[in-house]
């Protein structure tokens, strides 16, 4: 793995020439994604501001440009008329002033009228290499560059620690005010979110307090990308918590959770219904983010990225990694999310295959399962050994997916093998494959499984237990791999 120096990552971006001749090599990986959105070059990492603005669905990542390195962060720009077929627009934020020196870091986006606002964290270092996290805000213009407040709207507290980020804005209609949530962490390295309010959406803003949640004062070190929705009458709170281990999740440090119950903008407090529930129990799924202005009351957008922080995946050889999840529409059901890929993903869907074995590069497989214990294993070899298992084990009711049979197999300190507690049994799978990603849908939505996955050329196959109804169709591509900085 490459070492890189404090200079090579944090280098500036000036001209598109510098990265033109990465963009060439990159599109070359067998890797490259087909239909999921992934950087232009080197590194994407967190999605940014989220938004459906006058027609049109925006969304930004992180994104070093040099390689598959967290650097000095942009916020890149894709957009799409349908949550399906992305365009590549350029640099969306560049880190260009005293506040964001070394990096635009994480944030949402809001619609109000014919303007775009982009909130994001500053993300400031002196020559002691000292952090200082500023609460920034940028306005689209005519031709959709981003315009920046001449001053942050406003700064970090001392009485937490540095980490202070990851602005996420709402309006609420009854309180006549808007409220920021960020993702933080208090002097007792205990995870956190603040928030602040204010009467106008540029302007005024003071802290409000930290938000409440009863029960989980002690949950995790760092809560990174905070996010709320109102969906059919309940909250829905979303964050990443960092630097602990939860149940289930093997060694990884870095999550993403989802609590259902109810805000209260008067006392601060989100009082949950129950307990946490995991947005995604995959691999690798962090820092989702629901897109905002999406008007449909009994449904929410969602998008995360696919990998997670401190991990490395077998395109660093390639100088480049990382992509977002398929966006997703989330709605209520119960005491659950259901979660299934956004409608016109349907489009996408093209002929029917011979479910004989063979797997296509892309696909979408949609499996009705059989009574009793059940057993899939992807991307084999022909005689059917090795492989990204799938087994449900009907007395524990649970399902256990196990990569270690695949020939590049990477983050194995983090863990290879990954449980998930199905209550009411197993019905179904969908399973929709990407040149470097799996994304399992288990019965119809009610838990997903995001993974990245990197076949090699004799790994292409699938074994199923029989009496399994598999319906194999093609893929069409609708992401454009295009240069465009």
């Amino acid at each position: 793995m490459r070492e890189w120096t404090r200079e090579e990552r944090y280098r500036v971006l000036y001209s598109a020439d510098e990265i033109s001749d990465l963009h060439d090599r990159n599109a070359q990986s067998i890797y490259r994604q087909k239909f999921h959105v992934q950087p232009v070059t080197g590194l994407s990492s967190d999605p940014n501001g989220f938004i459906y603005h006058q027609g049109i669905w925006h969304l930004y990542y992180q994104w070093c440009p040099w390689g598959a390195v967290h650097g000095l962060k942009y916020w890149y720009h894709v957009t799409s008329e349908d949550l399906v077929h992305w365009k590549n627009a350029g640099v969306g934020l560049k880190p260009d002033t005293f506040y964001d020196n070394r990096g635009t870091h994480s944030g949402s986006g809001y619609s109000d009228g014919d303007d775009m606002y982009l909130f994001y964290t500053g993300n400031h270092r002196d020559d002691d290499w000292v952090r200082t996290p500023y609460t920034c805000v940028a306005k689209l213009d005519e031709e959709g560059n981003a315009v920046k407040l001449p001053e942050p709207i406003f700064g970090p507290r001392d009485d937490y620690s540095e980490h202070q980020r990851d602005p996420k804005i709402v309006y609420v209609p009854d309180k006549k005010k808007y409220y920021i949530f960020i993702g933080a962490q208090n002097l007792d390295l205990k995870g956190r979110a603040l928030i602040y309010e204010s009467d106008s959406l540029l302007e005024g803003w003071k802290f409000a307090g930290e938000l409440k949640v009863p029960g989980f004062e002690n949950f995790g070190g760092m809560w990174e990308c905070p996010c709320i929705v109102h969906i059919s009458g309940k909250d829905v709170l979303i964050f990443s918590p960092q630097y602990t281990k939860l149940p289930g999740r093997a060694e990884s440090t870095n999550h993403n959770v989802y609590f259902i119950g109810k805000m209260d903008y008067d006392t601060l407090t989100f009082t949950p219904d129950g307990g946490y529930h995991y947005l995604d129990y995959g691999f690798d799924f962090y820092a989702a983010q629901f897109a905002a202005n999406v008007g449909d009351p009994d449904k929410a957008i969602l998008i995360g990225w696919i990998g997670l922080p401190d991990n490395h995946y077998p395109t660093e050889e390639e100088d480049w990694e990382g992509s977002m999840s398929l966006p997703r529409e989330v709605r209520l059901v119960g005491d659950h999310l259901v979660q299934s890929p956004a409608a016109a993903f349907e489009q996408l869907l093209g002929d029917e295959v011979p479910a004989d074995g063979k797997l296509p590069d892309v696909c979408d497989m949609a499996i009705q399962v059989p009574e009793g214990a059940f057993d899939l294993k992807l991307f084999t070899k022909a005689d059917g050994s090795g492989g990204f298992s799938v087994h449900y084990d009907e007395a524990e009711k649970k399902l256990v997916v196990d990569k270690t049979g695949l020939t590049k197999r990477f983050n194995q300190n983090v863990g290879e093998v990954l449980e998930i507690p199905l209550s009411e049994g197993l019905a179904d799978i969908r399973v929709i494959i990407d040149s470097c990603s799996v994304e399992m849908f288990i019965n119809g939505g009610a838990v997903t499984f995001t993974s990245h996955v990197y076949p090699v050329a004799d790994e292409h196959n699938y074994v199923v237990t029989e009496g399994a109804a598999v319906k194999i169709r093609e893929l069409k591509p609708s992401v454009k791999d295009d240069f465009v900085v």
